[in-house]
């Protein structure tokens, strides 16, 4: 069984995310920080790199599914300074993924850094599909990469 797995900040991921399970009707769950961050997307960019630079890990708050439950996990985040934004973090940390496989989706600016890797390094899953994807602003700029990747995921 396959499940999305996701953590969005602008709402950017989370479209994306909801545009696979509108396609293939996977389980879906967000990763939410207990403490929402701020409303203002400067002090959260400036707060990220101090948070990415010490490891930090948020509480989050439960998923609202059983994560062993799935063999496979799309596990979809925006890359903050060169890496999974902190509440991915906190979930590649907190569950034992050792043994599931895991497809990254990063989304960014254009700087993906060392995004896939931590997830392999952190999470000890099986990494295949990396999927980076850029936006600018609030348009992704790589459409049809994404709808290609779309097409080959539920093989």
């Amino acid at each position: 069984m396959k499940l999305i797995c996701y953590y969005s900040y602008t709402g950017n991921t989370r479209a994306l995310a909801y545009k696979i399970k509108e396609k293939y009707d996977y389980d879906i769950c967000e990763i939410k920080p207990v403490i929402p961050y701020s409303d203002d997307y400067d002090k959260v960019v400036n707060d990220a790199q101090e948070e990415v630079n010490m490891n930090y890990q948020p509480e989050i708050q439960d998923l609202g599914v059983n994560i062993y439950d799935y063999d496979t996990i799309i596990l979809m985040t925006p890359v903050w300074w060169y890496t999974v934004a902190s509440p991915v973090n906190t979930f590649l940390h907190k569950y034992d993924l050792k043994g599931k496989t895991i497809i990254p989706v990063a989304t960014n600016g254009g700087w993906l850094g060392h995004t896939f890797e931590d997830i392999e390094r952190i999470s000890g899953a099986n990494v295949k599909e990396v999927l980076s994807l850029k936006y600018n602003q609030d348009v992704l700029t790589e459409e049809d990469k994404f709808n290609d990747f779309l097409e080959r995921i539920d093989d």
